[in-house]
C-alpha cells in the first residue's frame, strides 16, 4: 500500500509542468503535495519541512536541479534526514546520467514520458526515503545511548577491571572510610614505563593480550578487598583500605611490584616482559582527608618518579589550595 501522506515537493519554474506533476501525483491520491516555483523557494520549503521526495526540473535559471541537489544534501546533513531526489530531465546521454547520479540524485523522470513513469517512481522513492530514514533514525538512536552508557559506564571493555570512573568512586569510598573509622586509605599507581615502545613493536591484539595479562596478574596478587582497575592506557590503580596505618606501606603491596616486573607475560606473540613503575600515595584522618583529586594528581607525580629510579616509592598527598 502507498503512503499518500508522503511528503513531495515538486520544483520547476515551468508553471504548466509543475502544474502537470501536481496534478498527476493529487489524482493518485498523493494529499502532501507542495510546489515551488524555483530552486531557492524550494529550499525555504524543505527548512520549513522536510520532505521524502523532491522532484525537480534538472535546467532551471539561477540554481538547477544539481545544484539544489547539492544544497538538499547539506540541509539532510544537518537534519540527519535522506530526501530522495528525482530529477524531470530531456537529457537521455549516459554521460549526463552518470555526472547527475555522482551529484547525489537517486532517479530520473523522462519528460517524453512523464505521466507513465511519475507515479511507479513514486512508489519506488517511498520505499527507499522510508527505508533510508529508519536507518538515520536507529543510527541516531544507537549513538545517543552509546553516550548515555559511555556516561555512565564503570568497566574497562578490554579488561574487564573497573575504569577509572569506577576508580574515582571506590577511592572517595575508602577516603570516607578512613576519614570516620580511622586507619588509613592507599591509592597504589602501576604504570608500564616501556609501553610506548611495546607499542611499536607489536599489533592491537597483541597489547590487547598484554593489558589483560597485566590486569589477571595483579588482580591474583591484590587482596581480595582490595579494587583494581585500569585508568589509563598503561596505568593501573589499586585502591585499598588499612585499619592500622602503620601497616599502610609499600611493603603490604611489594608483592605486586615484583611480580609485574620479574616475571614476562605469555601471549600469542611469545613471553613479553614489561616494566613496571609503581607508587604508594597514603591518607589518614590523622593528617587530614585529601580530596580524590589531590590523590590521583600526587601520584601521578610519584610516577614520575618511579619511572626514573625504577623503584617503589611512597608519597603523601599534596592537598590542594581551595580543599
Amino acid at each position: 500500500m502507498p503512503n499518500l501522506d508522503l511528503p513531495i515537493l515538486v520544483v520547476d519554474d515551468a508553471k504548466f509542468s509543475s502544474m502537470v506533476v501536481g496534478r498527476t501525483l493529487r489524482n493518485a491520491g498523493y494529499r502532501d503535495v507542495r510546489v515551488a516555483n524555483n530552486a531557492t523557494a524550494a529550499l525555504e520549503l524543505i527548512e520549513q519541512r522536510p520532505v521524502s521526495v523532491l522532484i525537480a526540473d534538472w535546467l532551471m535559471p539561477e540554481m538547477d536541479g544539481l545544484e539544489l541537489t547539492d544544497q538538499v544534501r547539506q540541509q539532510d546533513e544537518q537534519n540527519n534526514h535522506y530526501t530522495y531526489v528525482i530529477l524531470l530531465t530531456a537529457r537521455e546521454s549516459v554521460q549526463a546520467l552518470s555526472q547527475a547520479f555522482d551529484r547525489g540524485v537517486d532517479d530520473f523522470i523522462y519528460k517524453s514520458d512523464m505521466t507513465k513513469q511519475l507515479i511507479p517512481r513514486i512508489f519506488a522513492a517511498d520505499r527507499m526515503a522510508d527505508r533510508q530514514n529508519t536507518l538515520l533514525r536507529a543510527n541516531a538512536l544507537l549513538i545517543e545511548n552509546n553516550r548515555e552508557l559511555e556516561a555512565t559506564n564503570i568497566v574497562d571493555l578490554e579488561t574487564g577491571l573497573g575504569n577509572n570512573k569506577y576508580g574515582r568512586e571506590r577511592l572517595n569510598e575508602m577516603l570516607r572510610h578512613a576519614e570516620s573509622r580511622g586507619g588509613a586509605c592507599a591509592y597504589v599507581l602501576c604504570g608500564i614505563r616501556n609501553w610506548q615502545e611495546l607499542k611499536r613493536k607489536h599489533p592491537p591484539s597483541i597489547m590487547g593480550e598484554l593489558a589483560v595479562g597485566i590486569s589477571r596478574r595483579l588482580n591474583t596478587l591484590i587482596r581480595p578487598i582490595d579494587a583494581l582497575c585500569r585508568v589509563g592506557d598503561n596505568q593501573y590503580a589499586i585502591i585499598a583500605y588499612f585499619p592500622t596505618s602503620d601497616h599502610c606501606t609499600t611493603t603490604a603491596f611489594r608483592r605486586l611490584f615484583d611480580g609485574i616486573n620479574h616475571k614476562a607475560l605469555k601471549t600469542t606473540a611469545g613471553y613479553i616482559s614489561v616494566e613496571a613503575g609503581m607508587v604508594l600515595c597514603r591518607a589518614d584522618a590523622e593528617h587530614g582527608t585529601p580530596s580524590v583529586q589531590d590523590m590521583e594528581r600526587t601520584a601521578v607525580q610519584g610516577l614520575v618518579d618511579a619511572y626514573e629510579t625504577r623503584r617503589f616509592t611512597e608519597t603523601a598527598p599534596a592537598f590542594s589550595e581551595n580543599a
